[in-house]
């Protein structure tokens, strides 16, 4: 009996049915968030190798809080505090437990979090678990956000939640976010996935974009999935909320501690970046340029959506760019609500070849 049928069907009518794919490797990647092209460096996955072979154990074993916890852990953590100016820090097995830890444990009863609309789907899905209210505002709006803070009567704790980088518009949250939860004495949250690594004078993410200096009321989630080339991720905040966190956050009093090797790559890819960080900030400077050259497209990340709004014409224009040896996202509803050809311009990608597939786009517009 196929139980779901009949779902499938208008999925499938729609054209928004997803299919898993091994794609060729000889495909020229420009779908991915391997945004520096770190996962292809051999020398890393390496160097990552080594640190956890000389280990006596080189699996995580258990949670963090019953003898999970190795080392490879806690040098990350530091290390990630020394670089981002946080007082304390802790490494998790992804991005989407992060966000489940941080919105389900901190909003208690009486408390209220305000969320980005275009808030990552792992946030979305955490806020229907939180003790306290919920409040969505418009997308990038400080106005929109101030106005709904004063209709509300809030007697316990604000939390605003937003990302660096959005990761399918490609867009930079304004740094009007930290004014605001300043004013009124909030906790901001800021989801780095796609902003670490990016931006920044050195290439740290929002805050570094921004020059903000971490204080008690900040918060910032990054992951290792993106542009550190590895998997996991990390919070990084006060030493209070870190403590908070290990005492009410399920994912963390629960969860298997994060690989070793995932940690371990991570970190030698959070080193690559800040040895490499001139070269890297050109890179992405001279890929910004070029799409904005061949499409007039200006981006402030290496994100560069195409609104196509026709679910049919994405999966078109993704064909026709694997037939000539290339691969970019074509996304669709429910993730975005109009559908878009997601182009990533990697930086290990060649510039011939970014022309290429942006003449090739134009060419369908």
């Amino acid at each position: 009996m196929n139980y779901y049928e009949k779902e499938l069907e208008v999925i499938t009518k729609s054209n928004r049915l997803r299919k898993r794919e091994v794609f060729d490797e000889n495909l020229i990647d420009l779908a991915s968030n391997d945004y520096l092209g770190l996962s292809a460096k051999q020398e890393l996955f390496k160097k990552a190798y080594s640190m956890v072979l000389e280990k006596k154990y080189r699996s995580p074993k258990a949670s963090m809080l019953v003898n999970g916890y190795s080392s490879i852990h806690k040098e990350f953590e530091d290390r990630l505090c020394e670089v981002n100016g946080f007082e304390a820090g802790i490494v998790l097995g992804s991005g989407f437990l992060a966000n489940i830890s941080l919105i389900e444990s901190l909003v208690r009863k009486k408390d209220l979090i305000f969320i980005d609309e275009e808030y990552h789907a792992s946030g979305i899905l955490a806020s229907k678990l939180v003790q306290g209210e919920v409040v969505f505002f418009k997308h990038n709006c400080i106005k929109d956000l101030e106005e709904k803070i004063n209709i509300h009567n809030i007697s316990g704790r604000i939390i605003i939640a937003i990302e660096g980088v959005y990761s399918m518009g490609g867009d930079i949250a304004p740094k009007e976010f930290n004014d605001i939860a300043s004013k009124y004495n909030g906790i901001l949250l800021v989801d780095e996935a796609h902003s670490s690594g990016v931006i920044g004078d050195n290439l740290q993410g929002w805050f570094d974009y921004y020059n903000i200096k971490p204080c008690l009321n900040h918060i910032k989630m990054g992951t290792l999935g993106k542009a550190y080339g590895s998997y996991g991720s990390y919070i990084l905040a006060s030493e209070h909320i870190i403590t908070y966190l290990i005492n009410r956050a399920k994912p963390i009093i629960y969860s298997t501690a994060p690989s070793l090797f995932d940690i371990a790559l991570g970190h030698v890819g959070l080193e690559y970046i800040i040895s490499h960080k001139e070269v890297l900030s050109k890179n992405i400077k001279d890929n910004q340029r070029i799409v904005k050259n061949e499409l007039g497209i200006k981006t402030d990340s290496l994100i560069v959506p195409i609104i196509l709004d026709d679910n049919k014409r994405v999966l078109e224009i993704q064909k026709v760019l694997k037939q000539k040896g290339y691969l970019v996202g074509a996304i669709r509803q429910p993730t975005v609500k109009k559908a878009i050809i997601r182009m990533i311009i990697k930086l290990d990608v060649e510039p011939k070849n970014i022309k290429e597939v942006c003449a090739t786009i134009k060419s369908f517009l």
